[in-house]
């Protein structure tokens, strides 16, 4: 940090990080129990708010949770569409991120070859 004009970039930057997380549309929760972080969950978080970003996508929220008790399909990412299922991702790595932020966040598909669990809304 040299100058004020750097210490205003990361204010401003940090305050976008905390918008991402309290958002009231579209939600992406992350496995982040000691399972979840073993397996790679940082990694996946940090790409998650770098897809995010670059798409300029303002209304999903970004969450984090503990284990589930799926650890063998760890790292675990929910997305939470509004009025739609909640579709569980397992064994997600960094390189799926960008298809399901584009596919599934965006467009509404799901991606099928990464589900490992579906749960309807009035069951959350």
């Amino acid at each position: 940090m040299k100058s004020l004009e750097d210490l205003k970039a990361l204010r401003e930057k940090l305050q976008s990080d905390i918008r991402v997380r309290e958002n009231d549309g579209t939600k992406i929760i992350i496995g982040m129990g000691t399972c979840g972080i073993a397996a790679g969950a940082r990694e996946i978080m940090a790409a998650v708010l770098d897809e995010l970003a670059v798409r300029k996508l303002k209304n999903v929220q970004v969450q984090q949770t503990g284990c589930i008790g799926m650890c063998e399909k760890e790292v675990l990412v929910d997305v939470v569409r509004p009025g739609e299922p909640r579709i569980t991702y397992g064994n997600v790595k960094p390189v799926d991120v960008k298809r399901i932020i584009a596919d599934h966040v965006i467009n509404g598909r799901i991606i099928e070859d990464l589900v490992v669990g579906k749960m309807d809304d009035a069951k959350i």
